[in-house]
């Protein structure tokens, strides 16, 4: 005997045609029928709402409209297939269609995670994006030991050059180099009297990225400007994902070159392609050193346009998921 399901709705006429139709047919093709109400979940809902009644037998699938004779034909398929992967499989296909009626742990956890995965995906982000202000915060009140322990995890994550960090509790929220020629602000240099630092390969930035910061400075930011901004961007569009209940569109990959890769790759690689001697060439490039705004600005773009490229395809993916096993609970249930 093989399943079929069922999905329909209340008050839904075809679906009662359909019901009928199999019943007459359980004498000649034995099954066992198995119903979802799509109105159960929402992603049944928007999956099946104008296409009900769907029946779905093994690989088979039929939706309305569904005449007498598609169905004799499906499960006459379906009842076909399953006498061949019984002789072929044995034992062993016995064995497989056992396990698929029966709900491990690892079902509910992989369900649990289908219908959470954003709000999951947004706290991860949002916690490693914030432990990074914990450390100022840490350091300010006196606790350096586990701020410093912020700052080791992240080291390997980021490069955090003080002078391309944000800092808290000082006179600023940024120092830049002097190169940076932003007006107004005291440099890193004159901040902290650390000088060499417009050389790539120079000791001076090895002391720039542990400095960590001082009373009038105020304390850095675990995470350098740009990545903060990349992943308080991504933040930002699953917040917003979330909010529109998860219904806009993905993102074309030609606007994710655009609008996301494009500005932080000119902004980033013009800045380190000029930085470096690269012979005849660097004659040619002048010294650049990119803007507290600059590194915000491209970074939130990246952060952004990058979520939202990916997140609609990863609740694709995950609907699929909650389907599969909202119509395997319904199968197993309907066993027992």
């Amino acid at each position: 005997m093989f399943t079929v399901t069922l999905y329909t709705r209340q008050n839904c006429e075809l679906c009662d045609e359909v019901r009928s139709e199999l019943g007459a047919l359980q004498e000649k093709f034995p099954h066992r029928l198995v119903e979802v109400d799509i109105e159960s979940d929402p992603v049944l809902l928007k999956a099946f709402l104008v296409e009900i009644p769907v029946v779905e037998v093994g690989p088979y699938r039929l939706k309305a409209p569904i005449s007498r004779q598609s169905l004799e034909i499906t499960l006459a398929a379906a009842s076909d297939r399953r006498g061949q992967l019984e002789k072929v499989g044995g034992e062993k296909y016995e064995n497989r269609v056992r396990r698929g009626r029966e709900i491990t742990g690892s079902d509910r956890a992989s369900f649990w995670i289908s219908r959470h995965y954003l709000g999951l995906l947004n706290l991860l982000v949002f916690l490693y994006v914030g432990f990074p202000f914990l450390a100022p915060v840490l350091m300010k009140a006196g606790m350096t030991a586990p701020a410093r322990i912020i700052y080791a995890a992240y080291s390997p994550l980021c490069h955090q050059f003080g002078f391309r960090s944000f800092f808290l509790f000082g006179e600023q929220p940024f120092y830049p180099l002097a190169e940076a020629h932003v007006n107004g602000v005291i440099t890193f240099e004159q901040a902290t009297n650390i000088q060499g630092l417009s050389d790539p390969s120079s000791i001076a930035r090895l002391e720039a990225r542990r400095f960590t910061g001082n009373a009038a400075m105020g304390y850095k930011v675990a995470l350098c400007e740009r990545d903060v901004a990349i992943y308080a961007g991504i933040l930002l569009f699953g917040l917003l994902f979330a909010a529109t209940r998860r219904r806009l569109p993905a993102l074309h990959w030609a606007l994710w070159l655009l609008i996301g890769l494009g500005p932080i790759g000119l902004d980033g690689f013009s800045q380190l392609f000029s930085q470096f001697n690269w012979g005849w060439l660097s004659a040619l490039l002048a010294y650049r050193e990119s803007t507290p705004f600059l590194r915000v600005l491209t970074g939130a773009l990246f952060g952004i346009a990058t979520a939202w490229f990916a997140y609609p395809y990863i609740e694709e993916s995950m609907n699929e998921t909650r389907q599969f096993f909202i119509k395997k609970f319904a199968v197993v249930e309907a066993g027992d």
